[in-house]
């Protein structure tokens, strides 16, 4: 009798390479649809499996993991951040929790200096122009932009990412200032190699001629950046966020962008997927790219065989590399 295989629900299409390691020891089913799964789409397809990788974009609740039902052993987050699964409901269930951590460090970090260049730079702005037909010649007044050599920045965040930026950074000779998400600093040889200076957040948001944020989304950094912290800034100040669109206070950057409080920001990730406050559409000073930090070729497929790497373990019995509640292995050892 042919043996049946462990089942996997798939909440979107991921890389091939993917889905090649996932046949290695599951029957896949994946979302047919090219877009987030819908709730009644996410229970459908969870019902009776025996794992999920999920996106986060995909919001794995208590409901969702007790509409799998007792058979489902782990779910593999397609992401660095977890923050779409509760992790706490999961581990009562026995159920593994991954992620997808390092992967995506340098591609994400080549994204946040792109956009701290491109607004600095007025790339997009300059682009829309000479698309449209207007330029006439070259003239000493068009599209002045910041420069940003020999610059501050300030990284509020100074983990893998964040230190990933601060090389980059060094190429520029930018001087660089951190604070941490936390109470703690960053260990001293980390400060060396980036070559950074500990602030408190209110001192480096005024210090800093550029700000880029890279920190994980919790209670303590929900609107880390709101109308206060607009008001602390330079007024040539550019903003960059790649890290979680909450951490972030839309309505008062939007606020602090039409005041002329800061000059300008580059943003990757918003406060309300996939929507952003309207108004951002309409300002020449903001270039907005939709949550495309880990989108290379290569990145997203190291994500989608690492995820799918973490799940396999987990049903052959194995700890998977990327485990984000280990209690639960330690509940099936005993």
């Amino acid at each position: 009798m042919k043996s049946v295989k462990p089942t996997i629900y798939v909440t979107r299409r991921i890389p091939q390479a993917g889905l090649d390691v996932l046949a290695t020891a599951f029957e896949i089913e994946v979302n047919p649809h090219d877009r987030v799964a819908t709730r009644e789409e996410l229970i459908a397809g969870v019902k009776g499996k025996d794992a999920l990788l999920c996106l986060l974009t995909d919001k794995v609740d208590a409901a969702v993991m007790d509409a799998a039902g007792p058979r489902l052993k782990v779910i593999a987050n397609y992401a660095v951040g977890f923050n779409n699964v509760d992790v706490g409901a999961a581990t009562v269930r026995g159920i593994c929790v991954t992620n997808t951590p390092g992967v995506l460090t340098d591609t994400t970090a080549d994204l946040a200096f792109a956009l701290l260049m491109a607004t600095a730079r007025r790339v997009v702005e300059a682009d829309r122009f000479m698309r449209a037909g207007e330029y006439k010649g070259w003239g000493p007044m068009l599209f002045l932009g910041q420069d940003i050599h020999h610059k501050t920045l300030g990284i509020v965040g100074l983990g893998r990412i964040g230190q990933a930026v601060a090389e980059r950074a060094a190429g520029f000779h930018m001087r660089i200032l951190y604070t941490s998400s936390g109470r703690a600093r960053a260990p001293k040889e980390v400060e060396r190699r980036c070559n950074a200076e500990h602030r408190e957040l209110a001192d480096l948001l005024r210090e800093s001629d550029f700000i880029s944020l890279h920190v994980p989304l919790t209670e303590s950094t929900y609107h880390l950046i709101s109308d206060e912290e607009f008001d602390l800034m330079k007024r040539t100040a550019i903003l960059v966020n790649t890290s979680r669109g909450p951490v972030v206070d839309e309505k008062a950057l939007v606020r602090a962008l039409k005041a002329g409080k800061i000059a300008g920001a580059g943003l990757d990730v918003y406060e309300r997927e996939p929507e952003c406050e309207p108004e951002l559409r309409e300002l020449d000073n903001v270039v907005m790219v939709p949550h495309i930090a880990s989108a290379s070729v290569e990145t997203r497929t190291r994500m989608a065989t690492m995820a799918a790497q973490n799940a396999v373990a987990v049903i052959r019995g194995e700890i998977p590399p990327n485990l984000v509640n280990p209690e639960v292995w330690k509940k099936r050892a005993r």
